[in-house]
């Protein structure tokens, strides 16, 4: 249903009137021109108003141009007087053809910017259109915004007198008065004509949005649902641990089981999973390589058999995903291939990388440990022998076996002979006491002490006394005692070292980072990817939004080249 406007009054220029008599409305406009454009005043219903019909001149200048001929003629001759010169009076009589032209405000305005741009100096907006028009250049013609901007005119325009618009009376209503079905005629063919325009237009955007949104669409969702080949995904998850070590400290227990612990492990174990190092192990145990070109991949997913190096770690970055979760300490690893059993395999060959990626982690360490160990016994041991091989040099260079048997040997010598010593002193005493002693028992038991205190002298000597050949006892029993303390020190240290020994292969015989499973890798029963309806929704909405932007860049671009 169509609601017919409340408006009373319509200018209404019909486009099918253009050879048809002039309407006496049209007849006494033009006489009015026609008796006004002598003394120059501006028509009020010619102003330069924007009437919305463009460029395009009136479809009743014409007629009305043709009745009003006989009233300009009648009005050039009456302004005769006012004119001094036959150029001005032609140069009036151009301006006054150009109002009955019906320019519009937009035009005139246009013209004298133009007529500005080539350095003319009108004095009216339709004085700009005639010296235009002399010179053959066309006052309406679109240009450029760069054209405006003309080169070397920058003292020129400043010199140029900068004059005063005429002033245009405000336009008044039209004495025209339509009737009604011919103002219903025309509200119809507006109406049509804008449904028209705008079924046209919903057209060129429907198929735009068709071409350029619609079908790039339908082509992802074919590919997602028919071509695309179906992959596998295995999800793993391990931590990697520390052994509880005994010596450990009350402050490194507080982080003990924690992912702080071993963080620096987990991202390097990570970080090695994702690398080149890995891809090569993977294709030369698993032919990595020779499973992603198989012909039954779609072309998209499929590798070239001669690709290179650096597309072949592309393809490895992007079906073996490798993450790790700080809060957790968990490392995550999620593996696609086109077979299930294939996507475990790699999951199983990469956790091994990872293992022996771990155990590398700590065995520089264990290694030091058990050569700072090994080298330390050695050196004891080796000191041990030297002291060991003194201490028999010195039993063969003294002849002295043992020092403490020889010295005790040698006092139980003295203190018999001294007893013996004391029982002679006594029986001599015993002797002398007697008046008449038996002088020859006394002379032999004098000797008899004399030859025990020379015996005893001479064994004293020996445990004390050095001579030119051979060293006295304590001489010998000093230094054999030295180098057997020396020995007992070396036989101490080597014990100890031996000790080290031990706990150091105890300690790089126990593990002390080890990876521990926490998902283990399954074989899927269906197919991860392609997800195709999310894939073909993400597609819609990519090319929508593509489509969006560059209708957008290209009004603004055309708003700004149009003016």
């Amino acid at each position: 249903m169509t609601t017919k406007p409340r408006a009373r009054k319509f200018r209404i220029r019909r486009s099918g009137e253009a050879g048809a008599a002039p309407t006496p409305g049209a007849a006494a406009r033009a006489r009015h021109a026609a008796a006004t454009g002598a003394t120059g005043e501006a028509n009020p219903l010619d102003s330069g108003h924007d009437d919305g019909l463009g460029s395009r001149p009136f479809p009743t200048a014409a007629s009305a141009a043709s009745t009003a001929a006989g009233g300009a003629g009648r009005g050039s001759e009456r302004g005769a007087a006012h004119l001094s010169t036959p150029a001005e009076m032609s140069a009036e009589a151009e301006i006054d053809a150009i109002r009955r032209e019906g320019l519009t405000g937009r035009q005139l305005r246009m013209a004298r910017r133009v007529a500005q741009r080539h350095g003319l100096s009108p004095v009216s907006d339709f004085d700009a259109v005639r010296l235009l028009r002399r010179q053959g250049i066309d006052p309406f013609e679109r240009s450029n915004m760069l054209e405006l901007v003309v080169p070397g005119r920058g003292a020129e325009a400043e010199a140029e007198p900068k004059l005063p618009q005429t002033v245009k009376p405000a336009p008044v209503p039209s004495t025209e008065v339509l009737a009604e079905d011919q103002r219903a005629a025309e509200i119809m063919r507006m109406q049509r004509d804008i449904v028209r325009r705008r079924r046209r237009k919903i057209a060129q955007l429907v198929t735009r949005l068709f071409f350029f949104v619609v079908l790039p669409t339908i082509i992802a969702g074919y590919y997602y649902f028919a071509i695309a080949t179906p992959m596998y995904e295995t999800n793993t998850e391990f931590v990697i641990q520390k052994a509880d070590s005994p010596g450990a400290s009350q402050l490194g227990g507080l982080f003990r089981g924690t992912g702080f612990a071993t963080s620096q492990d987990s991202i390097t174990v990570q970080g090695y999973l994702q690398s080149r190092d890995a891809m090569l192990r993977l294709d030369q145990d698993m032919n990595f390589r020779r499973h992603f070109s198989d012909p039954a991949i779609d072309p998209l997913q499929r590798l070239d058999p001669n690709a290179s190096m650096e597309d072949a770690y592309r393809l490895y970055r992007r079906v073996v995903k490798v993450g790790y979760d700080p809060t957790e300490g968990v490392v995550k690893m999620r593996v696609i291939a086109p077979d299930p059993q294939l996507s475990v395999a790699f999951s199983e060959k990469l956790i091994e990388y990872a293992e022996e990626q771990v155990d590398k982690l700590t065995q520089r360490l264990r290694e030091d440990q058990m050569r700072g160990a090994r080298e330390a016994f050695k050196e004891a041991e080796a000191k041990m022998i030297a002291a060991q091989k003194k201490v028999q040099e010195l039993q063969e260079k003294l002849g002295v076996f043992d020092p403490a048997a020889e010295s005790g040997a040698l006092l139980s010598q003295i203190t018999a002979f001294e007893t013996q010593l004391h029982q002679k002193r006594l029986e001599l005493q015993q002797l002398l006491d007697n008046p008449r002693p038996n002088q020859a028992r006394v002379d032999g038991v004098k000797g008899d002490i004399r030859r025990l205190e020379a015996l005893v002298a001479e064994l004293r000597a020996q445990m004390t006394d050095s001579g030119a050949d051979s060293a006295s006892l304590a001489q010998v029993t000093g230094q054999l005692r030295l180098a057997e303390t020396e020995l007992q020190t070396r036989q101490l240290m080597m014990t100890q070292a031996l000790q080290q020994l031990e706990a150091a292969r105890m300690e790089a015989n126990r593990q002390t980072r080890f990876l521990s499973m926490g998902v283990r890798p399954v074989a899927p029963d269906e197919a991860t990817y392609p997800r195709a309806l999310e894939n073909t929704v993400l597609a819609l909405v990519v090319f929508a939004g593509i489509y969006l932007m560059l209708s957008l860049t290209a009004s603004v671009l055309r708003e700004q080249v149009s003016g």
